[in-house]
């Protein structure tokens, strides 16, 4: 009986060594957020981003803030950054489609939002590591994005001088 005992004791034991490592090891816990509803003139002084709720965009994020939006607000610049790409991964996926009410001007409530986006946001950064490859990709691309419409209005306006001086002959 006390053989036993001492047994469990000690697989026990390492249970809670395992668990411990687990703990140590763990990736960055979820960021804490605050949504609500976006009141127009309304600063705010922590970081935060801006998500759509009206019309086929709902759930589309942005910087600057929509006259229908719910504010996202951060302790912290990396977390905003980090949601952001999340939040732009499920809005370009038509995640937030089936969450749409309303037959003329669809739109997203705030309790669906939140109750769908807080585990979402979460399974999503669970993997930290392959979530860090996954943004710096998207930021990557943003930026190739911004080049090529810089270089598409550079190519129009060329276009335009050499036909004006064209046309002036």
């Amino acid at each position: 009986m006390g053989a036993e005992r001492s047994e469990e004791h000690s697989v026990f034991k390492d249970k809670i060594k395992k668990m411990k490592v687990c703990q140590i090891f763990k990736p960055e816990s979820m960021p804490n957020f605050i949504i609500k509803t976006h009141q127009k003139d309304t600063l705010y002084t922590k970081p935060h981003l801006f998500i759509l709720n009206k019309g086929m965009n709902s759930g589309k994020p942005q910087k600057e803030p929509f006259t229908n939006s719910f504010v996202v607000i951060f302790q912290n610049v990396e977390d905003c950054e980090s949601i952001y790409f999340v939040a732009y991964s499920l809005w370009k996926t038509k995640f937030w489609h089936p969450f749409l009410v309303g037959s003329v001007i669809p739109f997203l409530r705030l309790p669906d939002f939140a109750k769908e986006f807080n585990p979402k946001a979460s399974l999503m950064m669970q993997e930290h590591e392959e979530h860090q490859k996954n943004v710096a990709a998207l930021k990557l691309l943003e930026q190739k994005e911004k080049q090529f419409h810089e270089n598409i209005n550079l190519i129009n306006d060329l276009r335009r001088v050499i036909l004006y001086r064209y046309s002036k002959k």
